[in-house]
Parts: structure tokens; C-alpha cells; sequence
């Protein structure tokens, strides 16, 4: 079985970064196959699924990172003694070069070294200097995890995990109820953290609304139905509306797809909205 839609050359820098090798002659004698194998790999721009098992088996990287560099868990939590001193340090510049570069493109999401290079304002021939001379950056490093948040330890020896597990989401983060907005109903599909400055000082009602091209955030303990933005029932199917009240028991409902009146008795008001965000692509 191979794994056709991979980028071959990033996927072996990973692989080779995950397992400490430098070159593709000690990877090949780690699997028992002949180095030409490798390199025809690279010709073919495919690297058979085993050698990524065989490598998240061997070294605890994580799967998703080996194949595609996916910004998930580097590895899996592995207890290990630390290094200190000389050793973290023998441990560090041993990982210079090509690995680490792989890695800090990862954590940033490029796919070329002139992506980097535009970015800090390196020129490429510096970064290729780093790979030649097995060099190890320490001021881009440094840069790298305060700018992206990934670890420093991962960046620097690929060791321990890419991202902390909790990171993104702090201790006393606010999360909400989140729906999706189909057929007139409302179908669970998880929480959304706001940012806690947008959601009211009470929480417990509310609920992130998901339709097609626009989200609401609406206030479900509210039903004394006012002029506003109004999440409403009719005939048992929702729907949000901008509500006007009219004299005689009457309101005059609208959206991007209606505009009507009708009376006040044959809605059901299901909260108001607090506020909407629409797409644009």
C-alpha cells in the first residue's frame, strides 16, 4: 500500500527528522532495504503507508505530522528522562540543518524555503546554508515557537509534542452550545469558544447559530419578542427574521429570503439575537 498524495520529499525530511537520521542511506538501513529504494520513492513522489506505521511505531511521532505535517501532537506522550546541560545541548545542534528547518516550515505552514526566507527577511542562500552546514538557527528557532505557539523542545530536538494539548484553550475559557440551522431545525454539532469580551455577562442560554453563510449568537432565554433580530418559529420550522411590531397584534417579519406580516399569535419567538457574523468567501 502507498500513500500517493503525499509531498515525497517533506514526507522523508519528517521521517528522517522523526527517527534522527541525517541521511537516506541510515533510514534505509533501519527499514533493511536498499538506499536506491528511497530515492525512487522521490522519483516516483510516493512513500509506501508502512514506512510511516513503522516510523510512528518506532519513534511515537504522530501519523497525521509524518504524512503531511498536519499541525497536530508531534508525538505522542512519551515519558522519558529530560536532558540537561551538555547533552540537551549535544541533543540540539545534532539537530540542526534539514530537520530542524522541516520543522519550523511545519510549524508555519510553508511548503517552500522561500516562504520563510520572505517572512524573517532571510535570503535563501542563508537558508540553504543551514541545510549544507547542518547549522542550527537558534535565533529563528526562538522566533519561530514565540511567533507560532509550537513547542520550543519540539522545534529544537523534534522531541515531546508539537503542541501542548491545552494550548488554544485556556483553564477558564468560555464555551457555548453550537447548531447547525438546517430544515427549520436545530442540530447540535458541538461547542464554540467566543472571545468571553462578545458573550453578555450571562451565559447560560446562549447558543451559537451555524446557517449557510451566516452565524448568530443568540440569547435563547429571551421570548418577549421585540423590534430586533429574532430567531423565530413558525409552523414549527425556524428561521431568523428582523422583527418591526405593528399596532393590532401584528409584526412584519423579513430575511434574505422573505418579507410578510402576520400576527404576533402564529409565531413563536425562540430568542434574540445578540449578534451575526456572515461569510464573504
Amino acid at each position: 500500500m502507498s500513500k500517493s498524495d503525499v509531498n515525497a520529499p517533506a514526507a522523508l525530511e519528517r521521517v528522517l527528522s522523526a527517527y534522527g537520521f541525517k541521511q537516506q542511506k541510515e533510514l534505509a538501513e533501519r527499514l533493511g532495504i536498499h538506499a536506491n529504494n528511497v530515492s525512487s520513492w522521490l522519483a516516483r513522489n510516493v512513500i509506501p503507508s508502512n514506512v510511516f506505521v513503522e516510523c510512528a511505531l518506532d519513534t511515537g511521532a504522530d501519523l497525521r505530522w509524518l504524512i503531511n505535517g498536519e499541525l497536530a501532537n508531534a508525538r505522542f506522550e512519551v515519558v522519558k528522562a529530560k536532558l540537561k546541560g551538555k547533552q540537551l545541548y549535544d541533543e540540539i545542534m545534532a539537530n540542526g540543518g534539514r530537520a530542524v528547518l522541516r520543522r519550523i516550515l511545519d510549524a508555519y505552514g510553508f511548503t517552500l524555503q522561500k516562504e520563510l526566507g520572505d517572512l524573517l527577511g532571510i535570503s535563501s542562500g542563508t537558508i540553504s546554508t543551514w541545510v549544507r552546514r547542518d547549522f542550527f538557527p537558534g535565533d529563528v528557532v526562538v522566533t519561530c515557537a514565540l511567533d507560532t505557539g509550537v513547542s520550543l523542545e519540539w522545534l529544537s530536538t523534534g522531541k515531546g509534542q508539537m503542541r501542548n494539548s491545552n494550548d488554544g484553550e485556556p483553564a477558564n475559557a468560555l464555551t457555548i452550545r453550537k447548531c447547525r440551522l438546517e430544515a427549520g431545525e436545530l442540530k447540535d454539532i458541538g461547542r464554540w469558544t467566543p472571545d468571553i469580551s462578545m458573550a453578555p455577562s450571562n451565559t447560560d442560554d446562549l447558543v451559537f447559530i451555524d446557517g449557510v453563510s451566516t452565524s448568530w449568537l443568540v440569547d435563547s432565554s429571551n421570548s418577549k419578542i421585540g423590534n430586533g433580530r429574532w430567531l423565530i418559529g413558525i409552523d414549527g420550522a425556524l428561521d431568523v427574521f428582523d422583527v418591526i411590531r405593528l399596532p393590532g397584534g401584528k409584526v412584519r417579519l423579513s430575511n434574505k429570503s422573505a418579507e410578510f406580516e402576520c400576527n404576533l399569535s402564529d409565531i413563536t419567538p425562540s430568542g434574540a439575537v445578540i449578534f451575526t457574523l456572515e461569510k464573504h468567501v
